[in-house]
């Protein structure tokens, strides 16, 4: 299992659920990884059981931080090859509701996070001239909009238009941009999207879980290591002639 073999990639949001998923396999496929992540002591935990990784104090929403988050990473690890813009947060209302703290919460994680993190680590790539990849995570809710979704919503439909724009320019340089659209995915993410549904539907905590399952067509709802296969793949060389895509990886619920 060497596909990534001496690759450096860097991956934020990574200390915990999809992000440290992605750790792992990377690391099992011979690549040396940075787990970004503004809890350091989580990302120094996590780092500390995957052979070759490192920790990195990476918040999205900092300049400052995304700038020495991707030096150190470039100092320790010798370059960037591999990007993974998981970091992202989550919110629901009804649209009359909805704050403007809220919105600008999630725009400036989810949106500007992807965006300036792209842009720090594209500025490495192409000065070192050896192309690369990066692989944005959207969602299927970018696909479409939700009744009590909206923000989130229209966050995710913001990281896959920007995945197109920056892999039509940056593909000159020879890095690729894609990204993955995961459907419901199961873990601690999703207790809180819970929480937010049983307060505007007026369920019982764990029933809208239970619904969103029940209604994917692969019969369940999916979980971080169901993602692993396409991160992987969009991280190699087989992944070369791949440009400005989005991947639906959610058991059937959408299909574009």
């Amino acid at each position: 299992m060497t596909r990534l073999a001496g690759k450096r990639a860097l991956i934020t949001g990574a200390a915990r659920g999809i992000g440290l998923a992605f750790a792992r396999a990377y690391a099992s496929e011979g690549a040396w990884v940075a787990i970004a992540d503004i809890d350091m002591g989580r990302a120094q935990d996590a780092a500390s059981d995957i052979e070759g990784a490192i920790a990195v104090k990476l918040d999205v929403t900092d300049q400052a931080s995304i700038d020495a988050g991707v030096a150190e990473a470039v100092a320790q690890l010798g370059g960037i090859d591999i990007l993974v813009n998981n970091a992202a947060i989550f919110t629901a209302a009804p649209i009359t509701e909805i704050e403007r703290a809220d919105y600008d919460r999630v725009f400036a994680i989810n949106v500007a996070g992807v965006l300036f993190t792209m842009q720090a680590v594209a500025r490495h790539m192409i000065d070192r001239g050896a192309g690369g990849k990066m692989i944005n995570m959207a969602s299927q809710a970018g696909r479409r909009g939700e009744a009590l979704v909206g923000v989130y919503c229209a966050s995710k439909a913001a990281v896959i238009s920007l995945t197109q724009s920056a892999g039509l320019n940056l593909i000159a340089h020879g890095i690729n941009v894609n990204a993955i659209a995961p459907g419901v995915v199961d873990g601690e993410h999703w207790d809180g999207v819970d929480a937010f549904f049983a307060r505007y539907e007026n369920k019982p905590l764990g029933q809208k879980k239970r619904e969103v399952g029940a209604a994917v067509p692969y019969g369940r709802m999916g979980t971080a290591e169901d993602l692993v296969g396409m991160a992987i793949f969009l991280a190699t060389d087989e992944a070369n002639y791949i440009v400005a895509q989005t991947y639906n990886v959610d058991g059937g619920n959408w299909m574009s």
